[in-house]
């Protein structure tokens, strides 16, 4: 089959608890994370129609695979297209980059828990030493070297850590006629637990084994990132706010907020090489630019900084 030429389809005993043969596992060197010491592991949720924005997110802030001599590691995730010609250029993709984890399933916003799965099962199977997986979607910018930093700062172990921007006391769309739609049946609480948006989120590698436990035995049709954090509240893990990720907002670009900030959404292609290079040459704020960056950042995402 198409598949086959290149990729090895991969069932593991957990995956078939809940879904059947799910990875398409592509051409990546089996020992990628079990002979490096990864400290960010970094999986993309992309589709597998945008080549384009991967290429670009691989010559940008993908490209800085080392922080202070720790590793770091991009990877994207996706599911399948429905297009041979789309599924054929993954292929060749994956050849030539080796970066690229592929789910059995129609890549789809009604197959992201699928997604998630596969992220999760990806991590804890392959790469069960990576201290630390942000999870990111195609269309941000990460700023590894922040992120990186603010890990190895971290005043307690850094265990048990779920980060990301914080949604308080979401409440399910019981609105019928709503694509969204979430009846009774399915979630019966009034509000979904606390949980990071799921543009951009940090987990330990001991979280991603507890709630990937937890996702094997749980089964809600309910948005994918409530669904993390449904998971996560079964594990006893409690999500931590931090207002260096933007959620799902584009910040404006300010070389001294981008400086600050872990993420910023809703990135236009052209945008991303020029703030990588500022970004790469590590020019210093001053004092002056670095409150302006920040006030420039706090309004960007009033009111939850």
């Amino acid at each position: 089959s198409l598949f086959n030429s290149s990729v090895i389809s991969l069932s593991i005993y957990s995956a078939s608890l809940y879904y059947e043969t799910l990875m398409l596992l592509p051409n990546l060197c089996p020992d990628i994370c079990v002979t490096s010491d990864v400290f960010l592991l970094s999986m993309v949720f992309s589709n597998p129609a945008n080549g384009t924005r991967r290429a670009q997110i691989r010559q940008t802030w993908a490209n800085l695979t080392d922080v202070k001599g720790l590793l770091v590691l991009t990877l994207f995730v996706l599911g399948t297209s429905d297009s041979n010609d789309i599924q054929a250029n993954v292929i060749v993709e994956s050849h030539q980059h080796k970066d690229i984890i592929q789910g059995k399933f129609n890549d789809s916003d009604g197959n992201l828990i699928l997604k998630m799965k596969l992220m999760l099962e990806w991590v804890v199977t392959f790469c069960p030493f990576a201290r630390f997986i942000i999870k990111s979607d195609e269309d941000m910018f990460v700023n590894y070297k922040s992120l990186v930093e603010y890990l190895l700062g971290l005043k307690r172990h850094p265990d048990d850590l779920y980060i990301g921007r914080v949604i308080h006391q979401e409440m399910p769309d019981r609105n019928a006629q709503s694509k969204d739609f979430i009846p009774l049946s399915q979630y019966s609480e009034k509000y979904y637990p606390d949980y990071c948006s799921g543009a951009a989120f940090v987990i330990s590698q001991d979280v991603a084994r507890k709630i990937f436990v937890a996702s094997i035995e749980t089964n809600l049709a309910v948005p994918y990132a409530m669904f993390i954090g449904i998971c996560a509240k079964k594990a006893g893990v409690v999500p931590t706010h931090s207002s260096r990720f933007s959620g799902e907002k584009h910040i404006r670009y300010n070389r001294c907020c981008y400086s600050f900030m872990f993420t910023s959404a809703q990135m236009q292609l052209e945008e991303l090489p020029t703030i990588w290079n500022e970004a790469r040459e590590g020019k210093a704020c001053s004092l002056l630019e670095t409150y302006s960056g920040l006030v420039s950042c706090k309004l960007a995402i009033f009111p939850t900084w």
